[in-house]
């Protein structure tokens, strides 16, 4: 079923968690936030939107991590339902894709839900003081040929890295919906 994200609650603070990787190492919020701010990306392994930006997403990911911006990837759904999300296949998701950031299992989806996660793509950038700037798409692209793509999340968090908050116009992220239990 295809989503769009609400749009952007500026200020909204970023609620605390505690989730592990599929090898057990534990990250919290605080753990997770950079310098310069902190990007939330739900994703999961199987959903068409999120394998045909992942790749994209990645490089952007490494752009704006070099900014100070923490980053880490939650996969929510319910891989029993959907077993290619399974912890052993997030693994190597991440590792085919060259994810290097924390991607985290939300066994019991609380974090999806605190966060108002409604589908992956749904990307959360916050600045240095925990408040919500960007709740938009990766790019202009989306699914399509990126050769002319603009960077929608990466000109957005590296203005954030910046001090200078989020863009006021943002077009919302679209995809598959949160697989809930």
């Amino acid at each position: 079923m295809l989503l769009e994200t609400p749009v952007c609650d500026f200020g909204w603070q970023a609620p605390d968690f505690e989730l592990k990787t599929p090898d057990g190492v534990a990250w919290t919020r605080d753990r997770v936030m950079g310098g310069n701010g902190m990007l939330i990306a739900f994703i999961c392994n199987h959903c068409p939107y999120v394998i045909a930006v992942i790749d994209r997403l990645v490089a952007d990911i490494n752009a704006i991590k070099e900014a100070g911006v923490g980053v880490a990837c939650v996969m929510s759904n319910d891989y029993a339902a959907y077993p290619a999300d399974a912890p052993d296949k997030m693994l190597a998701f991440a590792d085919t894709h060259g994810l290097t950031v924390p991607y985290l299992v939300d066994e019991d989806q609380s974090v999806a839900r605190a966060y108002g996660a409604v589908c992956t793509p749904d990307l959360f950038g916050f600045d240095r003081a925990g408040g919500l700037q960007y709740r938009g798409r990766i790019d202009s692209a989306m699914m399509k040929d990126a050769a002319n793509r603009v960077p929608e999340l990466r000109n957005a968090m590296m203005s954030v890295a910046k001090g200078a908050g989020g863009p006021r116009v943002q077009t919302p992220s679209m995809g598959c919906s949160i697989k809930w239990r």
